[in-house]
């Protein structure tokens, strides 16, 4: 009986550490949104506070559960909202910053390391570089939604926080491995390497158009939401059986399921999905911070007083190292790019394809690490050489990038001056006119009350939607409930075309197509 108060007592301590836990991220959120700083600054914060807290919980989590429950889910919900026009657009800065930036950055985090380190063996350094290359999304987006910068540099940093991941886990996967079988062959790695990255991008094809026929047969919103979360997970673990990259597979289902998804899926299932998502991936870097915060606590008391000096000052000197290698790479790539535009070698179609000395500077000064960092280095086998050097120096790159440049970057940002000519708002209210004219000539013919008052309210809307960016399609409060679905269906119907023809981008395709989610809604869609 003693034994079973006992464990009761340790769950019902667990449950309340939980909420807790959850409400003061809620809190720490609400706080970095009052501030302007980026809300992941104040988790990081949070997770080191754990350590320290006397009594708190030391839960641990499955290594090789790590990348499938953080960073699937928070990969497929930032490839879901991302442009193929934009990228294809970009794909010059975006594919520098993927390759060259992330390998010399592991490459300099592996050589300083294991200078400070003489007996840590190459891969195991080459593993840590590897882990702290990629810089997070989650933290740049915050500010950046906060400020108004040039299009062109935010979806080059969507991009890249997009597709770095799949490069860095690549190269970890590959130094993990040689640590497991002691000696690897790069003639041995490189067909594997080749079949994994042209399999995961078929892989994740064929998941893009198999898996949206499956969902439509889901009607109920809880249901749907369910298995929108256990097919990316089933993906994930798909691909990872296979030999594939779980990232790159998972990147290529949510762009290739994103092209039909506002077709397949009613506006009642994806408003509540949209909603839910936004909350698990909040709680999921909640958890990632919170559980890493707590390995902290017993690396830090493992260890004495040198031996914590020591691993400070190498993290200090792996920080430093991670900022300056990206900011060395793009001065570099920006140098380069004006010598050949120079000398008539390169022709960019978009005169500002070049950023300037300050845009630059801003695309270095975000690249703040996160979830992924984190989720990677939870991820080392239990046994790997050093586990706990960069168990910390990982926490410690997070804690850092994210406090310093964090902090740093709005203020940056906003000294600096840099203005956004707001193309996404010209496409907005573009593809709205498009679209009140679809709607209009939807009803057009029907001689009905109902319809003659639905159609002034939509042409009142159409001639103050070139002034009006933030208007819309309103609810109305008339009974024209199937008049107004079926102009709501055809405005919809639009606004797939422009965005088949590439005539506006998945930005402004969003915006539309959540006022029209609105009005259908209100219509008992």
């Amino acid at each position: 009986m003693a034994q079973l108060k006992s464990v009761s007592g340790t769950i019902v301590s667990t449950f309340e550490w939980i909420i807790a836990l959850l409400l003061g991220a809620v809190a720490l959120s609400a706080l970095a949104r009052r501030i302007k700083v980026p809300y992941p600054t104040f988790l990081a914060i949070g997770g080191a506070l754990i350590a320290f807290v006397p009594n708190s919980p030391s839960w641990t989590l499955e290594p090789n559960l790590a990348l499938a429950l953080f960073v699937a889910p928070v990969l497929l919900d930032a490839a879901f909202d991302t442009s193929l026009r934009d990228l294809r657009n970009n794909w010059v800065p975006v594919s520098t910053l993927v390759v060259a930036a992330v390998g010399l950055t592991t490459v300099g985090v592996a050589y300083v390391a294991h200078r400070m380190m003489p007996d840590m063996p190459w891969a195991a350094a080459i593993a840590l570089g590897a882990i702290v290359a990629p810089p997070d999304a989650a933290a740049a987006v915050a500010i950046l939604s906060q400020v108004k910068l040039p299009h062109r540099m935010v979806k080059v940093l969507e991009g890249e926080s997009l597709l770095n991941d799949a490069s860095a886990l690549l190269i970890y996967r590959i130094a993990v491995g040689a640590v497991v079988m002691e000696h690897l062959k790069w003639s041995e790695v490189a067909p594997t390497i080749a079949l994994a990255l042209v399999g995961s991008v078929l892989a994740g094809l064929l998941a893009g158009r198999i898996i949206p026929l499956l969902m439509e047969r889901v009607k109920e919103a809880p249901s749907a939401i369910i298995v929108q979360f256990a097919t990316t997970f089933m993906v994930w673990i798909a691909a990872e059986h296979l030999g594939l990259s779980g990232i790159l597979t998972i990147v290529v289902y949510a762009i290739t399921m994103a092209r039909t998804a506002g077709a397949r899926m009613p506006a009642r299932l994806r408003v509540p999905s949209f909603a839910v998502w936004e909350t698990m991936v909040f709680v999921l870097n909640v958890l990632a911070f919170m559980l890493i915060g707590m390995q902290m606590r017993p690396i830090w008391t493992r260890l004495d007083a040198d031996v914590r000096w020591e691993y400070c000052a190498a993290a200090g000197w792996i920080l430093l190292t991670v900022v300056l290698v990206r900011l060395l790479w793009i001065t570099f790539y920006r140098t380069i790019l004006r010598v050949l535009i120079a000398h008539d070698i390169y022709h960019p179609k978009d005169p500002k394809a070049v950023a300037s000395p300050k845009g630059g500077l801003i695309i270095s000064w975000c690249g703040m690490r996160g979830l992924v960092t984190l989720a990677t280095a939870f991820a080392l086998p239990e046994n790997f050489p050093y586990r706990d050097f960069i168990v910390f120096v990982a926490f410690a790159v997070v804690l850092g990038s994210l406090v310093i440049q964090g902090l740093t970057l709005r203020p940056l940002i906003l000294a600096f001056g840099l203005k956004d000519d707001d193309p996404v708002g010209i496409e907005v209210a573009r593809a709205r006119t498009v679209a009140y004219r679809a709607a209009l000539d939807a009803i057009e013919d029907d001689p009905s009350e109902e319809a003659e008052i639905l159609r002034l309210e939509y042409r009142a809307v159409l001639m103050q939607a070139d002034d009006d960016p933030n208007g819309g399609i309103t609810s109305g409060e008339l009974p024209a409930d199937p008049l107004r679905r079926r102009a709501i269906e055809a405005a919809r119907k639009s606004i797939f075309d422009l965005r088949a023809t590439e005539v506006i981008g998945d930005d402004a395709f969003h915006r539309i197509e959540e006022e029209l989610d609105r009005a259908e809604l209100s219509a008992g869609g």
